[in-house]
C-alpha cells in the first residue's frame, strides 16, 4: 500500500482541490480517497463554522461513512468524481481520531494507494509522501499543521499576483525553516495540481529519491 496525506495550515486553502487534482492526474493509481474531519464544541474543524458533522450516535465518538455520490456536490463525492474507486469519510470528535483507527485500519485493508485529506492523521500513520498547501495571505495556522510542518516532503504555495508587494506570510511564529531544503510548489487556483507536481508525486510513490529535479526552497 502507497499513501500520501494533502494537508494544510488552515480552512479553505484548496487540501481538496490537491487531493481531487492528484487523483485525476495520476490515474494509473488504484485511489482510495479519505477525508477526516474533527468537530468539537460545535465548531467544524474543515469550514469553521456550525459544525453538522457530528456523530449521530452519542455513544460513538467517530464514524466512517463511504461515499456513493459522484455528482461532486460534496468533497468526498468530488474524489470519486475525479476517479478514485472508493471515497471515505471519517469524522471524529477532537481528540478521539485514535479511537476511529482500528476500525479505518480495517476498511483500508488490502487497497493500493491510499490519499488522505488531513494533517492529524501523521500522529498515526507513516506516509510515504506528505504535501502542505500553504496560502501567505491566509494568517490562521492550524496547530496539526505547524506540529507537522517539518515532516512535510513538499509544499504547495499560493503565489501572489504580481502585482502584491506583500511577499511575506501573514503567519505568527511560523518558521519557514522548517521547509528548508524541501521541493516548493507554486500555484495559482483554481489550479491547484500542475503538471511538475504529479510528476513529483508519481516519481516519489514510485521509490525515486528526494532529488527528482524539481524546485527547491
Amino acid at each position: 500500500m502507497s499513501i500520501v496525506v494533502v494537508g494544510g495550515h488552515s480552512r479553505s486553502v484548496g487540501k481538496t482541490s490537491v487531493v481531487a487534482g492528484l487523483i485525476t492526474a495520476i490515474p494509473e493509481r488504484n485511489w482510495t480517497a479519505v477525508k477526516v474531519t474533527q468537530f468539537g464544541h460545535e465548531i467544524c474543524s474543515n469550514h469553521g463554522g456550525p459544525c453538522n458533522c457530528a456523530v449521530d450516535d452519542p455513544e460513538h465518538s467517530f464514524a466512517i461513512n463511504e461515499e456513493r455520490d459522484r455528482s461532486g456536490e460534496s468533497d468526498t463525492s468530488r474524489f470519486l468524481l475525479a476517479g478514485a474507486s472508493r471515497s471515505l469519510w471519517v469524522r471524529s470528535r477532537q481528540g478521539f481520531l485514535a479511537e476511529a483507527m482500528p476500525d479505518l485500519r480495517r476498511e483500508l485493508a488490502g487497497a493500493e494507494d491510499v490519499i488522505f485529506e488531513s494533517n492529524s492523521i501523521l500522529k498515526f500513520i507513516r506516509p510515504d509522501l506528505y504535501l502542505t498547501v500553504l496560502d501567505y495571505g491566509t494568517a490562521d495556522f492550524k496547530r496539526s499543521a505547524r506540529e507537522f510542518l517539518d515532516r512535510a516532503d513538499a509544499v504547495i504555495v499560493h503565489e501572489r499576483p504580481i502585482w502584491s508587494k506583500k511577499m511575506e506570510p501573514d503567519w505568527k511564529d511560523v518558521s519557514m525553516k522548517l521547509v528548508e531544503g524541501r521541493p516548493i510548489f507554486g500555484v495559482r487556483p483554481p489550479e491547484y495540481v500542475t503538471a511538475e507536481i504529479a510528476e513529483f508525486v508519481r516519481m516519489r510513490l514510485a521509490g525515486c529519491s528526494v532529488n527528482c529535479g524539481v524546485p527547491r526552497a
